[in-house]
Order: structure tokens, then sequence, then C-alpha cells
């Protein structure tokens, strides 16, 4: 456990801390029903301000998910905190309001946060897919960049750089049906790096014209998908 961490959880103890010395010393051992229900519920809500951070899906939008998660739990805390404090001077024999307002208050909470954490689970798939879907551009234009460098016959060189500037000009976007296109790129790749060492012009000519042809099948898809 790290420094950081530590100080993190000093930090998470103080209100309990001062909360519970509070309503100890101040008010002693002996309570109603109704106060231990508004007890646990203000422990509940602040419990959930704590998790909060660790809801949070790893993406490249992280953060303003964390902010979105920790305003709710923050907000339903400081209502709890308040509603809890009333019913806890309250001191009432019986707990069904105390019990019923605090559900009913829980229960917004938890639709809103589940509701938060749905949308963020669907905007971080959104987001992971958009990323595989740029890799696929980068990595062939990764690959497709040194083949032109080793190549000394002009033609075949011209004809290289033709694909890489055919493939860096290709939408990054995908669908099911570029998929298999896609696929067939990758290959086709792969055979030319295979071919370099074997010197055979026409069969590297061969591959390039497939290459050109399914990049172009992609492209043609994915603009009649728009």
């Amino acid at each position: 456990m790290n420094k950081k961490t530590v100080l993190w959880i000093l930090l998470d103890l103080v209100f309990l801390i001062v909360f519970n010395t509070v309503f100890f010393v101040m008010g002693g051992n002996s309570h109603p029903t109704s106060t231990w229900i508004s007890y646990g519920f203000i422990h509940f809500s602040y419990l959930m301000v704590c998790i909060t951070p660790f809801l949070t899906r790893k993406s490249i939008s992280a953060t303003i998910f964390g902010y979105a998660l920790q305003a709710v739990s923050s907000t339903y805390f400081l209502v709890e905190l308040v509603v809890g404090v009333v019913f806890i001077v309250w001191k009432q024999e019986t707990i069904n309001y105390a019990l019923v307002v605090q559900i009913i208050i829980a229960g917004v909470y938890l639709v809103l946060l589940l509701s938060h954490l749905l949308a963020n689970e669907h905007t971080a798939d959104q987001a992971k897919k958009q990323q595989i879907e740029v890799d696929f551009i980068k990595e062939c234009s990764a690959r497709i960049k040194p083949i032109s460098r080793v190549i000394t016959d002009k033609k075949l060189k011209k004809e290289i750089e033709r694909v890489y500037d055919l493939l860096h000009a290709s939408p990054s976007r995908s669908t099911a049906d570029a998929k298999a296109f896609e696929s067939q790129i990758v290959d086709l790749i792969s055979q030319l790096e295979s071919s370099i060492d074997s010197e055979n012009t026409e069969n590297m000519l061969k591959i390039i014209k497939s290459l050109v042809l399914t990049i172009e099948k992609r492209n043609g898809v994915l603009k009649s998908s728009k």
C-alpha cells in the first residue's frame, strides 16, 4: 500500500470519526429504531461516495464518467445526511417515516447511478470500437511504409506508395460488411511482406493490384453505408 492510498483512506475516515464521535458523545447509545435506521443510511450514502471512483470503467472518457458518477453519489450523500440528521434529532418511536423516506431517496439514487453506469458502459464500448477501427488503418499503413523503403524497383515502389496513400486516406470507421474486406487486406499485406525476399516483381505487382482493389471495395462499402 503506497503513501497516496494511505492518505486517501485517512481522508475518507475523517467524516466517519467526526460523525460517530458527535453521535455517540452527544446522544449516547440508547436510541429508537428510527434513529439507527437513519444512522445506517447515512453510513451507506457515505460508503457509496467512497467506492464510486472504483465503479468507473477505464477508458479514454474515464475522467468525464468519474465526475458524473461522483456528482450523483455526492448529491445523494448530502441529501441523505440532511434527511438522516433530521430523523435522528426527531427520535420517532415509529420507523415508518424514517424508513420509507430514506428508502425512496436511496431508490432514486440507485436508479440514477445505474442509469449513468449503463450509459458509461455503452459510451466506453463505442470508444473502444472506434479505437480498434482507427488502429486498423494505422497498423496497416505502418506495415506498408517499411516495404516501400526496402524496394528498389521504381515502378514497384510507386505502386506500394499508392497503396500507402490509399490506406492513409481510407475511412477509419468500419461495418460488419467491411470486416470481410479488412481480413483480406491484412492477409494480402502479409503476402506482400513475405514476397519481398523473393524479389518477384510480377508477383508483388499482382498482390498490390489485389490489395488496391480490396481497399477500394472496403471504402466503397463504407461510403454506401453512410
